[in-house]
């Protein structure tokens, strides 16, 4: 196995996570103002289990998550 970095300054290399970094900091950080800590964590929480299990993917043909594993589970039956 052989670790390969990304080379700084070159944030093109990784354009998944920079895409992901970038949806993180203006649908969520940038719209709130936290006031402690545990705020920021439920708020950041209540934001990753949105994006992950609620919002339609444009991948998954605007489908959410959710939708696109029972239509898949139900193809495989």
């Amino acid at each position: 196995m052989e670790l390969r970095l990304i080379q700084p300054g070159k944030p093109t290399q990784n354009g998944i996570i920079e895409s992901f970094n970038g949806r993180v900091r203006d649908e969520c950080l940038k719209e709130h103002w936290f006031s402690d800590i545990v705020h920021a964590m439920k708020t950041i929480n209540n934001w990753r289990q949105y994006y992950n299990e609620c919002r339609p993917h444009s991948s998954l043909n605007y489908q959410t998550p959710t939708e696109f594993a029972a239509g898949w589970r139900n193809r495989k039956l």
